[in-house]
C-alpha cells in the first residue's frame, strides 16, 4: 500500500461518515430506521441488493473457488432468475402485507409460532455463518496486504478483524437502513470497478482469454461448468437439485434481502430494483470468479506465487488478494482495497441491520407490546451492538471454518438452512390449503434434520466420530443430495401436517396465496408495470442463458 492508495481509502470513509451524518438525523421512527421511510428509488434497490449479496466472502471465496474448481460455483452466481421469481412473484405479496420482516409475514399466513421459529434460527444463522465467514474473509484480505504493518501478517488479521466489525457497527448503529442502503450504492460501483481492474490485469498479464482457456484446458474437468455424477463435490445433478433451493430462500424469502425491496417507495420501485439487481447480479461470475481462475493460471506460469497449503494445493482464499497486491499498480491498489472494505461493510451493515429488525420487531415487540417508537429503534441500535459484539466474539473461532474454502462453507451450511423454508414459503404462498400445523412442523423438524446433518458432518470430519458405517456415510453425504432430500421432507411433512388440521377460512389469508388476491388487486398491480419490466426481465434471462451456453463449451 503506497500513500495514493491510503489517500483513496481514507477518501472512502470521509464519504461514508457523511452518509452516515445525513441519514442520522432523519430517523424519526421504526419505519425510518428499519425500512428507510419506505422511500427507496428502483436503482438504490437493484445496487443494495448486490452489495449486501457481494461481501468480501463472495469476493475472496469465490475467486478461491474459481482457482480449485472453476466455473463449479458458476449455478449460484446465476441466480439472476431467482430474483426475476422476487420482482414478478414474491414481492407483492410482501409489499401489499405491509410486513417490516419475513417472520411477520409467516405470523400473517399462518401464526405467530411459526414467526418465533423463523426469528430465532435466522438470528442464530446469521451471526453464526454470515458475520464470521464476512469477517474472516476481509481479515485474511488485512493479512495479505498488510503483513507487516502492524508487526506481523496474525497481528494484521485481528487489526483487520476487529476494526472493520466495528467500524461497520458504529455507522449500522446511528445510520439504521437509510445510511446502509445510500452507502451501498457507492460500495456496490467500487466494488464493481475493483473487481474489473483485477481482471483486466490478470488478463493482460497472461495474455489474453485465449490464453486463459488453453492453460484451463490441460485440466479441463477441473474447471469445466458441468461435473459428471461421480464427481464428489459438485456433481450436475446435485448441483440441478440444491442450487434452486437455496436461491429461492436467499433471494426470495430471507430477511437480509427482502428488507431492501420492503424499502422502495412502492410496489413499481421494488420490482423494478429485484430486476435491476437481478441484472448486476450476472457480473459476478465475471469479476470474482474468472479473476481466480486468471490467478490459477499466472501462478502455473510463474507469474505470480499465491502461497500453497502442505499438499502443494493452491490456498484458493488467498488468490485475490495475492493478485490486488502484486498485479496493480499504486492508485488502483487503494481502489481496489477499498472496494474490498465496501464489500465487507456492506454486507456487514446489511446483516446487523436485518438483526436489529428481526430482534426489535419479531421478538421485543412480541414480548413487550405497545411501547413507544423511539424505544423500538434505540431497542434495534442496542440490538445492532449485540451483534457486533457477538461478531467480535466469534473471531477466535473463524479459522476453523475456513477449510475448503469460504463460500463452499457457506453454501453447504445454507443448504442445510434453507429447505424446509423454501417448503413452507412455496407452499404457503400457492396453496391456500396448507396451514399453521403443517408449517411449524415444517420448519421445526426440517431446522432439526438440518442442523442433525450439519453436526454429524463437522464431528466427522473433525475426528470426532467415526468415518466409516452409516454415520461416515451420513456425515460425509454430499450437501447438495441432502438439500433436495431435505427440501422433499419437508414438503411432506407440511403438507401431511396440513390436512391433519383445518383449512384456514379466506378471510383470515385474503391477500396471502396466490388464489385469494382479488381480482381487482391484480388489475391494480398489473397496471404498475410496463415496457421497463418486460424489457429488463428479457435481458436479465437473455444474459443468464447465453452464460450458460457459453460456459458449457468453453473448454
Amino acid at each position: 500500500m503506497q500513500f495514493i492508495d491510503w489517500i483513496i481509502v481514507a477518501a472512502y470513509f470521509v464519504l461514508l461518515v457523511g452518509i452516515v451524518r445525513w441519514s442520522a438525523r432523519r430517523q424519526k421512527n421504526p419505519q425510518d430506521y428499519f425500512l428507510a421511510g419506505r422511500e427507496i428509488g428502483w436503482f438504490v434497490v437493484g445496487c443494495s441488493l448486490l452489495a449486501s449479496n457481494i461481501g468480501s466472502e463472495h469476493i475472496v471465496g469465490l475467486a478461491g473457488n474459481g482457482a480449485n474448481s472453476g466455473m463449479a460455483m458458476a449455478h449460484w452466481e446465476l441466480h439472476a432468475w431467482v430474483m426475476l421469481l422476487l420482482a414478478w412473484v414474491f414481492v407483492p405479496f410482501y409489499y401489499r402485507s405491509g410486513v417490516f420482516t419475513m417472520p411477520e409475514f409467516l405470523e400473517r399466513r399462518f401464526d405467530a409460532r411459526a414467526r418465533w421459529i423463523l426469528s430465532i434460527v435466522s438470528l442464530i444463522a446469521y451471526v453464526f455463518t454470515k458475520v464470521s465467514v464476512t469477517v474472516f474473509a476481509g481479515a485474511i484480505v488485512f493479512q495479505t496486504l498488510l503483513p507487516d504493518t502492524f508487526g506481523s501478517p496474525q497481528n494484521a488479521f485481528w487489526v483487520g478483524a476487529i476494526t472493520t466489525v466495528v467500524l461497520t457497527g458504529i455507522y449500522t448503529v446511528f445510520g439504521g437502513l437509510r445510511a446502509v442502503v445510500y452507502t451501498e450504492v457507492a460500495q456496490a460501483g467500487l466494488l464493481l470497478g475493483g473487481s474489473l481492474f483485477v481482471t483486466l490485469f490478470g488478463l493482460k498479464m497472461l495474455g489474453g482469454w485465449g490464453e486463459l482457456q488453453i492453460t484451463l484446458s490441460e485440466n479441463a474437468e477441473q474447471f469445466a461448468l458441468w461435473r459428471p455424477l461421480s464427481d464428489p463435490d459438485f456433481p450436475w445433478l446435485g448441483v440441478l437439485i440444491a442450487s434452486p433451493i437455496i436461491g429461492i430462500w436467499y433471494w426470495c424469502t430471507d430477511q437480509y434481502i427482502i428488507q431492501r425491496t420492503l424499502a422502495a417507495r412502492n410496489l413499481t420501485e421494488a420490482r423494478r430494483g429485484a430486476i435491476f439487481g437481478g441484472f448486476l447480479k450476472v457480473l459476478p461470475v465475471f469479476l470474482f470468479l474468472v479473476p481466480g481462475m486468471i490467478g490459477y493460471a499466472l501462478h502455473q506460469q510463474g507469474v505470480i506465487a499465491i502461497p500453497t497449503d502442505a499438499d502443494g494445493e493452491v490456498r484458493g482464499d488467498s488468490v485475490f488478494p495475492t493478485m490486488v497486491a502484486t498485479l496493480l499498480p499504486a492508485g488502483l491498489r487503494g481502489i481496489v482495497v477499498a472496494g474490498l472494505m465496501s464489500a465487507l461493510m456492506s454486507s456487514l451493515a446489511s446483516l446487523f441491520n436485518s438483526c436489529a429488525t428481526l430482534f426489535t420487531m419479531d421478538i421485543y415487540s412480541k414480548l413487550r407490546p405497545g411501547r413507544p417508537e423511539r424505544e423500538l429503534v434505540t431497542v434495534g441500535r442496542l440490538a445492532t451492538g449485540v451483534v457486533v459484539v457477538l461478531g467480535l466474539l466469534w473471531i477466535p473461532i473463524m479459522p476453523m471454518i475456513s477449510q475448503g474454502g469460504l463460500y463452499q462453507y457457506l453454501q453447504s451450511v445454507q443448504g442445510y438452512l434453507a429447505p424446509p423454508i423454501t417448503a413452507v414459503f412455496l407452499l404457503g404462498l400457492f396453496c391456500k390449503r396448507i396451514n399453521s400445523r403443517g408449517a411449524v412442523l415444517g420448519l421445526s423438524i426440517g431446522f432439526a434434520l438440518g442442523m442433525l446433518k450439519l453436526a454429524i458432518q463437522a464431528a466427522v470430519g473433525g475426528g470426532f466420530l467415526p468415518d466409516s458405517g452409516f454415520i461416515g456415510w451420513f456425515g460425509n453425504f454430499s450437501f447438495l443430495y441432502y438439500s433436495g432430500t431435505l427440501f422433499l421432507i419437508s414438503a411432506i411433512i407440511i403438507v401431511v401436517g396440513s390436512l391433519t388440521a383445518p383449512q384456514q377460512p379466506d378471510s383470515q389469508i385474503s391477500g396471502l396465496t396466490w388464489g385469494t388476491v382479488s381480482k381487482a388487486t391484480k388489475d391494480e398491480e398489473r397496471s404498475g408495470w410496463g415496457w421497463p419490466d418486460v424489457v429488463g426481465t428479457a435481458l436479465v434471462l437473455g444474459l443468464v442463458v447465453s452464460i450458460y451456453l457459453y460456459f458449457s463449451f468453453w473448454l
